[in-house]
């Protein structure tokens, strides 16, 4: 069901990315921050998922509040002519990779608690032969 979701969300992506105009300059450091925003959520809700503390109402809440909270921040930055947006970007990629982190490790351990499995499996096998 989660696959078919994400490629689902793939698609549509990609479709709405052909049709789209080009943003301007103007807005292209706006769009930017909110995205990496956005992405600092989606991967914070993959690594609450797995670890079975998902809250839609977080998830939703913290997606918006972290795109509108950063795009404010660029703008405030503009006006003042100082690069607040920087701070912006250090925090949610390190985020993101933290909870890149947290979804490789559970993958990680998956795997090769499925590998030990295999392995005992054809050991009782030549065993029993």
């Amino acid at each position: 069901m989660i696959l078919a979701a994400i490629i689902l969300g793939c698609i549509v992506g990609a479709l709405i990315g052909i049709n789209m105009p080009i943003i301007s300059y103007t807005y292209s450091g706006y769009l930017a921050i909110a995205i990496i925003a956005a992405l600092d959520s989606v991967f914070g809700g993959i690594a609450s998922t797995l670890n079975k503390n998902f809250d839609l109402k977080i998830f939703v809440s913290g997606f918006f509040g972290n795109a509108i909270l950063s795009i404010l921040l660029t703008y405030l930055g503009q006006k003042l002519n100082v690069d607040i947006y920087l701070a912006a970007i250090v925090v949610f990629v390190g985020r993101m990779f933290n909870n890149l982190a947290i979804i490789r490790r559970y993958y990680l351990e998956k795997w090769t608690k499925n590998r030990e499995k295999e392995r005992k499996i054809k050991k009782e096998k030549k065993t029993k032969n």
